[in-house]
């Protein structure tokens, strides 16, 4: 039988080609590749007829196996798969997939929406803004409430508001959620008073408002990330065997800066990605065991939206024409609204709660176009050079409107006559 000497040819050129080191170029190992997929298709092709084809074949692929590596051929087949499969489930697959969804979460869910009537939820955060709200809607439920945050008398308001409404039993704690111990002694005091956990909320968090280079020392921001991420990660650490026995819910309020890109709270923005990142992968962890709701909160009815913030100094101060800056002319969504809808979507089991309805988009077009989210607001966000951090052009635009942001901005605190003195106004708010 004769020799196959086109399939010889090409599978001698591909040898030919290689050199000694074991990881070349970028361009040559693109070029061995193409010469190894021109080898195999001509040899497997006259093979059918000529199986002398197959030894330098076999001789080619060992050669790139070698000089390779069999990660990089891996590497290199995904690249040219994973794209057109993706795009075709993307276009085709997506519409209805979507469509199923809806449909559940609007006919099925609600009919199967468990009652958390006499169920134990601890709240953290609990004294003021969402946290507020979720205690009191929680409540509304007839819930028995654990409430902790760091002001007593806030708390102990909160609690009675609570029992005004019908809660059967509520508990409060005075803690810091950055340090573990407080959050262990949250949870043990929680399963002591009442033996049991149903609903963990993870809704303590502050904001650092500023420009990243105008920082004077970055680590005047630690406390951001140890509240709002290892606050959600200690208290969730030292729950889960308790949420495990009662089939329980972890609640972690996130917020939609954990993809969107706004400017002046890249270490609020990172904290609360981190918060999500955790919990999406918490999920595939537990499975079903115990079952994780992810908040995603806009522009929500706060102390961080009546100008709370944590300064560059690392000050916790209220500082209004920050708030201006910041928020300009976006409406900012009442808080019982939001954790009515969060409290509701949590009962029915829902993965994600993004309040106020709008903000669920930008996240396709943080995907899809992020140069134009990223354009928008580097124009409207971003001071020019050498300009004051409030001289923006969204803060030029919503002073032409006065008094809109009454309308704009439900539950903010106005100061008019008091613009500049943050500290006579944070003292308000204690």
């Amino acid at each position: 039988m004769q020799r196959c000497y086109v399939a010889d040819f090409t599978s001698f050129l591909v040898i030919l080609t290689m050199t000694p080191p074991l990881k070349p170029s970028l361009p040559l190992s693109l070029s061995l590749s193409l010469a190894l997929s021109l080898s195999l298709f001509s040899s497997f092709t006259i093979s059918f007829c000529r199986s002398e084809a197959m030894d330098f074949t076999l001789i080619t692929f060992i050669c790139l196996f070698f000089y390779n590596g069999i990660t990089y051929i891996i590497n290199l087949l995904m690249n040219i798969i994973t794209p057109p499969i993706a795009i075709i489930l993307l276009f085709f697959f997506l519409p209805p997939y979507m469509l199923v969804k809806y449909f559940i979460s609007t006919t099925i869910k609600p009919v199967l929406s468990k009652n958390v009537a006499g169920k134990v939820i601890l709240i953290t955060g609990a004294s003021s803004g969402i946290g507020k709200q979720l205690a009191i809607e929680y409540a509304r439920r007839g819930a028995c409430l654990a409430l902790v945050a760091r002001r007593e008398k806030k708390l102990e308001s909160v609690a009675h508001s609570t029992t005004l409404i019908g809660c059967q039993d509520v508990f409060i704690m005075c803690a810091d959620v950055s340090n573990p111990e407080h959050c262990k002694l949250c949870i043990e005091e929680t399963i002591k008073y009442y033996g049991r956990l149903d609903h963990l909320v993870n809704n303590a968090g502050i904001a650092p408002v500023s420009m990243f280079e105008y920082c004077p020392d970055v680590t005047n921001y630690v406390q951001a990330m140890d509240t709002n991420f290892w606050g959600s990660v200690y208290c969730t650490y030292y729950a889960i065997p308790h949420l495990k026995k009662s089939k329980g819910r972890i609640i972690g309020i996130a917020s939609s800066a954990g993809w969107l890109a706004t400017p002046r709270i890249s270490i609020y923005s990172a904290s609360k990605a981190a918060v999500i990142s955790f919990y999406e992968t918490l999920r595939v962890e537990i499975g079903n065991d115990v079952g994780i709701t992810i908040v995603t909160p806009g522009l929500i009815e706060s102390e961080m939206t009546q100008g709370k913030f944590l300064s560059r100094e690392g000050r916790l101060r209220v500082d209004p024409e920050m708030r201006d800056t910041e928020i300009s002319l976006m409406p900012i969504m009442p808080a019982k609204e939001c954790a009515r809808a969060i409290v509701k979507s949590s009962c029915q089991g829902d993965d994600y709660v993004a309040q106020p309805p709008w903000i669920r988009p930008t996240l396709f077009w943080r995907v899809f176009w992020p140069e134009i989210l990223d354009w928008c607001n580097r124009i409207l966000l971003v001071p020019g050079p050498g300009q004051p951090e409030t001289d923006t052009l969204s803060k030029k635009i919503f002073d032409l409107f006065p008094g809109v942001d009454r309308y704009l901005h439900p539950g903010t605190i106005h100061f008019p006559e008091h613009k500049g003195d943050a500290e006579e106004i944070f003292a308000y708010y204690h």
